[in-house]
């Protein structure tokens, strides 16, 4: 057993083999939302309520994927948070690709392997080793904890707005935790206080009713695949800005206060371009990468469906195009700004589908002087001690946010402890082993100063 004393108080956590060991057994469950294998699923879920069971948890049902749900309100006086996680993860993409089989967790060096591990089954899973701890050697948590975990973050949580507006008052809590959300980077502790929002949609191009000799019938139709280059080229301007009328509303010009924030952040571009094993950054022309991951909204393409190496004008070509928000952009008017560019473009010889995806998701922030944020920066200075803490920014989207800020009224604190370049989503998704150690410590430290902190308010 490992002990930390923290605040005059500590846990003892197991042995970090002995972690590792039971880890594995839940990245075993390959519990991807976009195939949402019922049976898979169930077993993901059971496997969370199984180490919950002190909290009474049970298995609830959506119009999806089910929830996993736990309460344990035994702390009166004491605050109330809601835990907030996902045990569904993202397809591993082609397994070939990666250097162990993604759904059986690897040991390699100082660092664990596989698929969901750093996003976002490792983070939660440190939630769930404090918790027991608590119970084992205290007998109790030090403040008031719900759990809502979830099962479709990767594909937009789509039905988890309906079953918080329906289960709002089990689920109301003066804060919400979220174990989702990388830090910025390994070298230095941070807490982020904005997401990105996010929109998504595919565009069809359709048209013979079926693929077409190339020889025999080129020249005398219009190619799907033509017609879409076109399309998705008109997206950008040659500067790296969007050329959408209206894609910018709502996105703010940043004052030099928030500039200045930006700029006496260590960041070297040449080394962040080496990482990520690019020729050259690219990106609007006249703002700083920093300034551009953090605070400016995208447009990009994430995949191209059409014909193959075979000698045919394919009869259908489809892209899938997804935008990062920031600010007060709205998802809907982004999506009809798109729509109505798109429409406007020339495309004789085919027809044109628009198809947005469900769950639209707006930027989410918290104020840098919000007593949550403090509490966190005060729980990783103590773990990390001189170390100074960075308020970062998530360049990703995590949907619930918003949702628990407008149904349940309490704002969200992200608390993960996955690092930004730990191949979130990609092959060989990777966690640091020290991490888990860190994290559980940093709950702890977390629960116990909230408790403290938060005193009197109202569950």
């Amino acid at each position: 057993m490992t002990t930390t004393k923290l605040s005059g108080q500590c846990l003892s956590f197991p042995d970090t083999a002995v972690l590792l060991e039971e880890l594995r057994s839940y990245i075993a469950i390959p519990s991807v939302s976009r195939v949402s294998d019922p049976d898979v699923m169930q077993r993901a879920a059971a496997w969370l309520a199984g180490q919950l069971a002190f909290a009474d948890a049970r298995i609830e049902e959506t119009e999806g994927n089910p929830v996993v749900r736990a309460d344990w309100l035994r702390a009166p006086g004491a605050p109330t948070i809601l835990v907030y996680g996902h045990y569904d993860v993202q397809p591993p993409g082609d397994e070939l690709d990666w250097e162990t089989p993604p759904f059986e967790m690897g040991i390699e060096g100082d660092v664990v392997t596989g698929r969901g591990v750093t996003d976002d089954k490792g983070p939660v899973f440190m939630v769930l080793k404090v918790a027991q701890a608590f119970m084992e050697q205290e007998g109790a948590l030090p403040l008031n904890v719900k759990f809502l975990l979830e099962g479709e973050e990767e594909i937009g949580s789509p039905h988890l707005a309906a079953y918080v507006r329906e289960h709002a008052e089990e689920l109301a809590a003066d804060l919400v935790i979220s174990a989702d959300g990388a830090m910025w980077r390994p070298t230095e502790p941070s807490v982020s206080i904005a997401s990105k929002g996010m929109v998504s949609l595919s565009l069809t191009v359709n048209g013979a009713d079926s693929d077409l000799h190339s020889g025999r019938f080129g020249g005398t139709v219009a190619n799907p695949v033509h017609t879409l280059a076109r399309l998705l080229a008109s997206l950008h301007g040659p500067d790296g800005r969007v050329a959408v009328a209206g894609f910018y509303d709502g996105v703010h010009e940043l004052d030099d206060q928030r500039r200045a924030e930006i700029d006496a952040i260590a960041f070297d571009e040449e080394d962040y371009r080496l990482s990520l094993g690019v020729p050259e950054l690219f990106g609007e022309t006249g703002i700083s990468t920093l300034h551009r991951l953090w605070e400016r909204p995208t447009l990009e393409i994430n995949g191209i469906e059409s014909g193959g190496k075979y000698t045919v004008i394919p009869r259908r070509a489809v892209a899938h195009i997804s935008c990062r928000l920031v600010h007060d952009q709205r998802p809907e008017d982004v999506i009809d700004a798109i729509t109505v560019h798109l429409r406007a473009q020339p495309h004789p010889g085919v027809t044109v589908e628009i198809e947005p995806d469900l769950g639209g998701v707006r930027a989410y922030r918290v104020e840098p002087d919000d007593p949550s944020v403090r509490s966190a920066v005060a729980a990783l200075a103590e773990v990390y001690p001189g170390q100074e803490v960075l308020l970062a920014v998530i360049a990703g989207t995590l949907p619930a946010t918003a949702l628990f800020e407008d149904v349940l009224g309490a704002k969200t604190l992200f608390f993960s402890f996955s690092t930004a370049d730990e191949k979130l989503h990609a092959p060989n998704e990777f966690l640091r082993i020290r991490r888990i150690g860190e994290g559980m410590r940093a709950w702890e430290v977390l629960w116990r100063q909230l408790a403290r902190s938060m005193s009197g308010s109202e569950a």
